[in-house]
């Protein structure tokens, strides 16, 4: 399925009802931003920018009915899950989009499921939006200097960055990181090390 201006419309529209009007701006700029990153990192931008606008339409909703989306994607929950439901929005929008706006795109699918921990093995829109939700202009740290430092970088490099400026902060806050979070750092620190060895 094509992810047509319609679409993109459409879901834009759901969101803005679905969402408090902050978080709606968060996810235009999140679009936004992931469709420049796409752009740089030779991934389709319209896919990048859809991904964005949908990553966060459950994120409001009840933990109960998150857990009740969610459970539909045949992955267990994890103990941080259980303990945050609200950690499952992204598996929960990703199985929104997929029941009530037919997409089966698997990348959009992968990139909004697992935009908040990341995950191993992720595809390259996964890790732009992973990145774009976090560095998106309305962060307070991200300035235009910080991100065009961090879009210089190439893709896996670049995500390490955020990926470990995020546990950092978690962990500055006493708050714990998933054990997805840490697989995905390990994956990234990887391909990172090829990347360097490429150039």
């Amino acid at each position: 399925m094509d992810i047509t201006p319609e679409l993109i419309e459409k879901v834009k529209q759901y969101a803005m009802v679905a969402v408090k009007p902050e978080r709606f701006q968060h996810s235009i700029r999140v679009g936004e931003t992931a469709r420049l990153m796409c752009r740089i990192y030779g991934v389709d931008p319209l896919k990048g920018y859809f991904a964005g606008i949908a990553h966060d339409i459950c994120k409001d909703l009840d933990d109960e009915i998150q857990i009740s989306l969610a459970s539909h994607d045949g992955a267990e929950f994890t103990k941080q899950e259980l303990k945050k439901p609200a950690l499952l929005h992204g598996r929960a929008a990703a199985i929104k989009l997929e029941k009530d706006f037919g997409v089966d795109d698997r990348e959009i699918l992968e990139a909004v499921a697992k935009h908040t921990l990341g995950g191993k093995g992720l595809c390259s829109l996964s890790k732009i939006i992973y990145v774009a939700d976090k560095v998106e202009p309305g962060r307070p740290h991200s300035t235009e200097e910080y991100r065009s430092e961090l879009f210089a970088l190439p893709l896996n490099t670049m995500c390490l960055k955020v990926l470990e400026e995020n546990m950092n902060y978690l962990k500055k806050k006493n708050k714990s990181v998933a054990d997805v979070s840490y697989k995905f750092l390990e994956d990234l620190k990887e391909l990172s090390l090829a990347e360097k060895k490429e150039v």
